[in-house]
């Protein structure tokens, strides 16, 4: 019995592997699908058609690539949280309101998730998307969520995920990062000075919900803009401001 079940999650991991190959590759053909994941074709081949015949993945000439049903489950995934549904009209009205991007994000299993975004009339282009995972020290969304955090619960995220570099302005040190948690917990926000993505700065303030911390809302813009009083006062107050509203909304909707 255990030795099945042992099996069986296996087979359960190497799916998952199957569907990160093609989200990593970009269309790839069978031979470079077996390649990535160190199996062999034929084994790939099984795992491919039995997700094509389930509708996961779909067989193009260039390619495989996921299927369209992953939108039915993340979709209901993210409807299915409160924190989406009751931000995301005020995320839209930070976007609107600064021009910007305007950010949601949640953690899970010691990742940042983008949960939604927003984007103002006068935002650059990112490669932000919903459901995207990053590093959490990496961004103002995930260090004010680590910031508040119990410090036991940060250190082993920490263990779990280190401290990977994004930028040459990506925190990598653990006592940096502490001493950051700190700043953050006293100011009430925090920055992010491209620190994911070069020539981009970024405040966020935590959504807090029965002294727990359940997401983080953001403005990100480029520096030309993000500088001085907007920086250092306006966008901080708006964020602020916002994160304050979809607390309130979600103690009484």
């Amino acid at each position: 019995m255990c030795k099945h079940n042992r099996v069986r999650v296996k087979s359960t991991a190497t799916t998952f592997d199957v569907i990160d190959s093609l989200k990593e590759l970009d269309h790839p053909g069978l031979t470079e699908v077996a390649e990535f994941l160190g199996v062999p074709k034929s084994t790939a081949h099984d795992y491919l058609s039995t997700l094509i015949e389930l509708d996961f993945v779909v067989k193009e000439p260039e390619g495989y690539r996921l299927g369209a049903r992953f939108l039915e489950y993340g979709g209901y995934a993210r409807e299915s949280m409160k924190v989406y549904r009751v931000a995301r009209p005020v995320v839209n009205r930070l976007a609107e309101e600064t021009g910007e991007h305007a950010n949601l994000m949640i953690e899970e299993h010691g990742l940042g998730i983008f949960l939604y975004k927003a984007k103002g009339d006068d935002a650059v282009n990112l490669d932000t998307h919903p459901g995207m995972r990053v590093p959490l020290q990496t961004t103002a969304l995930g260090k004010t969520i680590l910031a508040h955090l119990p410090e036991d619960e940060v250190r082993r995220i920490v263990n779990e995920h280190g401290l990977p570099a994004v930028t040459e302005k990506t925190i990598t040190d653990r006592g940096a990062l502490f001493d950051e948690l700190e700043g953050i917990r006293e100011r009430g926000y925090a920055t992010d000075d491209e620190e994911r993505v070069e020539g981009m700065r970024c405040i966020a303030a935590p959504v807090v919900n029965q002294n727990d911390v359940i997401a983080a809302v953001s403005v990100s813009g480029p520096m030309s803009r993000m500088h001085d009083e907007r920086f250092e006062n306006d966008v901080p107050r708006r964020v602020l401001s916002a994160a304050n509203v979809i607390e309130v909304n979600m103690t009484y909707s």
